[in-house]
Parts: C-alpha cells; sequence; structure tokens
C-alpha cells in the first residue's frame, strides 16, 4: 500500500513561525509607507487652499475676510463655499479622525488625530485668524486679538515664515508667543482664549504638521518650530518657548522632549 503524502505538525508550525516573523518585519514598513502617503496627501490638500485663498483675497482688493466673523466657527469658511465646495476630503488630512463633537464648544472635536466639528461640517485644517482683516474702527476682533496685529492680507514681507493655514484640531486660532506647550498630545477639551497655541499644536505627522504660508508655500513644520513663526506682527519669534529666548529640550513637555529640534 502507498503513504499517504503530507505535512508534519512540526512543518507547518515553522511554516507559520516564517509567515509570522515575515509580517513582523514587513507590518512596520507598510505603516511607515501609509502614514508617508496621508503626509503628501495632507500637502497636496494644503497646497490646493492655497489656490482658493489667492482666489479669495484677489477677489477681495488682496484681503482675507473682511470685518471680525459671525461669532460662529463657520465664520472662515462659509464666505468661500463658491470657491472650494463642499468636498469633505479638502477639509480632512488624511491621518485625522472623525470629530468626538460632544459636549464641546460648537460640538469641535478636541483630540490631536481628531477632527473638528461645526453643524454639520467636519475639518482638521485651520486659518491663522491673525490673517482676518477687521472692520474700520474694530479695535479688537472678538475682544482677545489687538486688530493692529492683524495682517488683514497674505501680501506681506516674509511672507514666507507668516502661516496662513494649518493643520489643527480646531476651527481656528490665534497663536501668542507666551502660549505654553499643552501638557499631553491631545490638548484640553477647550481652550482659553490666551493659550490658543494648543489649537494648532497637533502631532500629526510625527513631531510635524503641515502648514501653508502667506507665500502659498506648503511644508511640514515642527512642533517646537510652532514658536518661531511670525503669527501676528508683534509676535516674538525670540520669545520664552523659542531656542532663541532660551527654551532648553528639557523644558518641553515630555512627549514633545524627543521630537526634533528646528
Amino acid at each position: 500500500m502507498g503513504k499517504r503524502k503530507g505535512f508534519t505538525l512540526i512543518e507547518l508550525l515553522v511554516v507559520i513561525a516564517i509567515i509570522a516573523l515575515l509580517m513582523s518585519i514587513l507590518m512596520p514598513a507598510l505603516q511607515r509607507v501609509r502614514k508617508q502617503a496621508r503626509k503628501v496627501t495632507c500637502m497636496a490638500n494644503l497646497k490646493q487652499w492655497g489656490i482658493f485663498w489667492k482666489m479669495y483675497c484677489d477677489d477681495n482688493n488682496g484681503y482675507w475676510l473682511s470685518g471680525n466673523g459671525g461669532g460662529s466657527g463657520r465664520w472662515w469658511f462659509e464666505p468661500m463655499l463658491n470657491i472650494f465646495g463642499i468636498d469633505e476630503k479638502m477639509r480632512l488630512c488624511p491621518q485625522a479622525k472623525k470629530p468626538v463633537g460632544a459636549g464641546v464648544n460648537q460640538g469641535i472635536g478636541y483630540w490631536s488625530e481628531w477632527a473638528w466639528q461645526t453643524g454639520n461640517w467636519i475639518g482638521s485644517y485651520g486659518p491663522n485668524g491673525w490673517m482676518c482683516n477687521p472692520r474700520p474702527g474694530v479695535t479688537s476682533v472678538w475682544g482677545r486679538s489687538p486688530a493692529s496685529d492683524h495682517w488683514r492680507t497674505p501680501y506681506v514681507t516674509n511672507a514666507s515664515e507668516v502661516p496662513l493655514f494649518t493643520d489643527g484640531w480646531w476651527v481656528d486660532y490665534w497663536p501668542r508667543h507666551t502660549d505654553r506647550p499643552p501638557d499631553t498630545p491631545r490638548g484640553p477639551p477647550d481652550t482659553p482664549n490666551n493659550n490658543e497655541m494648543n489649537r494648532v499644536c497637533v502631532d500629526r505627522h510625527n513631531g510635524a504638521l503641515g502648514v501653508l504660508f502667506c507665500d502659498f508655500s506648503v511644508r511640514t513644520v515642527g512642533l517646537k518650530e510652532l514658536w518661531t513663526l511670525k503669527w501676528h506682527k508683534s509676535f516674538n519669534t525670540r520669545g520664552p518657548y523659542a531656542r532663541a529666548g532660551g527654551m532648553q529640550q528639557g523644558d518641553w513637555p515630555q512627549w514633545m522632549r524627543h521630537y526634533r529640534e528646528y
């Protein structure tokens, strides 16, 4: 009688072990590739937003969002609907997740990898609020930002260092050089109006985030570099949280210390 041929239990276990070993080697590489692809898509989204902002400003005598907003999280994108439409993908970094959206200000989500939500709108990008053009006679926008510090237009000197539109977990932000870094990567459920760098200090791309600048260029910016950008006219780029202002590696919150210096 002929003998039946087949795999022994040991042979099957060896094959399974080899497959598991190969998967353990390949999975981290695949994850890195996926994250890199999401980062490229995010940069492409921001580049497209640069076109939207330029179109809007060119149609409004070079100014960005005249007035001081409508008092809701929709104040900046509703006036631009006829330009960018309602494509949700354009409002979301692929690395961002769905918003929390429950029990927080304006229904806006607040985790670092999550998106914001206001009404039926969700997104993960937001504007530098210091760019808007306050109405004549307005001295303070919503009682928190001196009108004299507003850029009002992207056509400014050293535009490559002035953020226009960035990754973020809030619908807008007015950063100041005295804003302290967030204690955790998730940030608080709501931020007071005197610490709004927390709204943009979001760990989307391994210690960095995407930024569209006023010259309409796009690049990734390290989280620690945020305090060296010229967010408004009197923003001190050598302030207490800049290395030029004396900030040391050990002074950063624990979760930020291992990220690269700028």
